[in-house]
């Protein structure tokens, strides 16, 4: 599977599901479960890659002001809620965070935000197909620690100056 079918994938469970990221998770299995398992670890792995490379303290004050505070496990869902809106929001996000102020149609902090789901829809996928559970990817592993300088997140004056356009549209 190449970047390109990647990205198919995707585009086509989100705009199905309508954009509620449990129900695009449920849709990628299914797409995935037609799939030979080898296919199957190939989109887990660029999946991976990209969760990995959103890994940046840039991408969690975005993810800090669109979410009203995120964790470490919610910025990993954000994360994989990322991928699942599709490449040009994901590059736009991880290029530029401030840009998803103009990426996002609407933003529905009860929705919208939490892919946990489609981070594990390849494991799925695979494990129902072979009865096993998915080997090692075989990618670098994520950095210990986000990439970039750190972000005084619970500071909104460095908030607001950092993401002008987010912090306007979205808690101004």
């Amino acid at each position: 599977m190449d970047e390109t079918e990647f990205w198919e994938l995707v585009d086509a469970t989100r705009e199905a599901a309508e954009g509620d990221p449990e129900e695009q998770a449920d849709l990628l299995v299914d797409r995935l479960l037609a799939l030979d398992p080898d296919m199957v670890l190939d989109f887990a792995r660029h999946f991976e890659a990209r969760f990995n490379r959103a890994y940046t303290w840039d991408l969690w004050g975005a993810a800090w002001i669109l979410l009203d505070g995120a964790s470490d496990d919610a910025f990993d869902f954000f994360r994989c809620w990322l991928i699942g809106q599709g490449r040009e929001v994901y590059e736009g996000g991880v290029h530029d965070p401030d840009s998803l102020a103009d990426l996002l149609a609407d933003f529905d902090e009860e929705i919208d935000g939490d892919g946990e789901e489609l981070g594990y829809a390849a494991d799925e996928a695979y494990e129902q197909l072979t009865g096993t559970v998915a080997p090692d990817l075989g990618i670098p592993p994520a950095a210990a620690e986000p990439l970039g300088a750190p972000v005084e997140l619970e500071n909104d004056r460095v908030l607001a100056e950092r993401y002008p356009k987010l912090w306007e549209r979205f808690r101004g």
